[in-house]
C-alpha cells in the first residue's frame, strides 16, 4: 500500500511561501492581542474636570447681554426713572420700599416674614413665639443693607457682617479668600452693564464658596445694590417685589439674564405702583387733616408714607407723642378714611393707609 506523500517540505531552510490572505487569518487567529484603540470600550471612571475660567465665564454673560441688549436697555431705562424719582422725593420712601422688598425676599428665601412681623421688629425689636428669630435677624440685615450703608463692592465681608470663627483650621479656606475671589470676578466684568454684573454675581455667589443658611438673601441683596450702583436716589433695584421668577437659578446665562431683566422689570412697575399709592394719599391727607393742630398729625402722615403696616405702640414710639394723643389720632384717621385696621383684633392691631 502506497502511503500518501506529507504536503509539508522537511527543508526549513526554505522560506514559507504564504499569500495575503493567509496572513490576515493568522492575525485574527491571535485572540491574546489587544485589539485597535479606537474598539477599546472606555471604562475609566470619569477624572475631575477643570473649572471654567473667570474670563470664560464673563464672555458668557457678555454673549448674553449683547443677545438681550434692547430688552436691558428698557429695564435700565426704568431703573432709572425710579432713581429720579426716589432722589426728588422723601427719604422714607426708600424705607418702605425696602421694608416691603425684604419681606417679599423673606419668602422666596423660605422664610417668610410677613410685613406685619417685619414691621414690628425692626420698629420696636418684638417677636411673637410663633417667629424664628434667626429668620427675623436675616430679614432685619436686609432691610439695614437696602436702606443705606457702604455698598458690597468696598468690603463684602462687612457688608454680610460675617467673620471666620476664631478656631478656624489653617487648611480651611477663609471667608475674606472666597469674598475676594468673588469681588475679583466682578471687577474683572467691569465692562458689563451693572444690571447683568448684578446677576451674573447672583448666579456666581454659591460658585464661590459664600452659601450658607441665608445665602439666597445675601446674594439677592449684594446683586440689587450692585444694580442700582450707578444711582443716586435708589439705593437698591427691586428684585423679588414683582415674584421671585427672575431669581431662580437655572438654564444658560441667557436663559437667566432674561428671566432677571423681566422679574426687574415687573419689581420696578410695582414699586412705581406703590410709591404713586403713597403719594397720593399723602396729598389726601394733608387736606383732610389740615383742620388738625400739634405736631402729632404730622408725625403720624410721616409713619404711615414709611411704613407698609403701623401699630398704635410703633406710631408712639415714630412721633414722640402720648399714647393717648396716638391713639385719639388714629381713630381720627380711621374714621375719616385715611387709615383701615387690617388685623380684626381688639388688640394688636395694625393700620395701613387707605389707598
Amino acid at each position: 500500500m502506497k502511503t500518501q506523500a506529507s504536503a509539508m517540505t522537511d527543508d526549513f531552510d526554505d522560506p514559507l511561501i504564504t499569500t495575503e490572505g493567509d496572513e490576515k487569518t493568522r492575525e485574527e487567529d491571535l485572540w491574546f492581542l489587544p485589539g485597535p484603540l479606537d474598539e477599546e470600550p472606555d471604562d475609566l471612571p470619569p477624572g475631575p474636570r477643570a473649572e471654567p475660567s473667570d474670563t470664560a465665564v464673563i464672555e458668557d454673560w457678555a454673549k448674553a447681554e449683547g443677545v438681550h441688549a434692547a430688552r436691558l436697555a428698557r429695564v435700565a431705562g426704568r431703573l432709572g426713572a425710579l432713581d429720579d424719582r426716589l432722589l426728588r422725593g422723601p427719604e422714607g420712601w426708600r424705607h418702605r420700599l425696602a421694608l416691603i422688598e425684604a419681606a417679599n425676599l423673606s419668602w422666596f428665601a423660605g422664610d417668610r416674614v410677613s410685613s406685619d412681623r417685619l414691621a414690628l421688629w425692626i420698629s420696636m425689636r418684638l417677636s411673637g413665639a410663633q417667629d424664628d428669630p434667626n429668620a427675623l435677624a436675616r430679614v432685619g440685615w436686609a432691610v439695614r443693607r437696602l436702606t443705606g450703608g457702604p455698598g458690597p463692592k468696598a468690603d463684602l465681608a462687612a457688608f454680610l457682617d460675617r467673620r471666620d470663627p476664631e478656631n478656624i483650621e489653617d487648611s480651611a479656606e477663609r471667608l475674606k479668600d472666597r469674598a475676594g475671589g468673588w469681588l475679583d470676578v466682578m471687577a474683572a466684568a467691569g465692562d458689563l452693564h451693572p444690571i447683568t454684573r448684578a446677576c451674573m454675581g447672583f448666579h456666581l455667589w454659591s460658585l464661590a464658596g459664600l452659601g450658607q443658611q441665608g445665602d439666597q438673601i445675601e446674594a439677592a441683596v449684594s446683586a440689587s445694590r450692585i444694580a442700582a450702583s450707578d444711582g443716586s436716589g435708589a439705593i437698591f433695584a427691586p428684585l423679588a417685589m414683582g415674584g421671585a421668577g427672575g431669581l431662580r437659578v437655572t438654564g444658560l446665562p441667557s436663559e437667566r439674564l432674561v428671566r432677571w431683566l423681566d422679574g426687574m422689570n415687573s419689581a420696578i412697575l410695582t414699586a412705581m405702583r406703590a410709591l404713586d399709592d403713597v403719594e397720593a394719599w399723602t396729598g389726601r391727607a394733608e387736606n383732610v387733616m389740615a383742620p388738625l393742630s400739634g405736631r402729632t398729625p404730622v408725625a403720624l402722615r410721616r409713619t404711615f408714607s414709611q411704613w407698609p403696616l403701623v401699630s398704635a405702640p410703633m406710631a408712639e414710639a415714630m412721633s414722640g407723642a402720648s399714647r393717648a394723643a396716638v391713639q385719639r389720632n388714629l381713630a381720627w384717621m380711621e374714621a375719616s378714611g385715611l387709615i383701615r385696621e387690617v388685623t380684626g383684633q381688639g388688640r394688636f392691631r395694625m393700620w395701613r393707609v387707605n389707598v
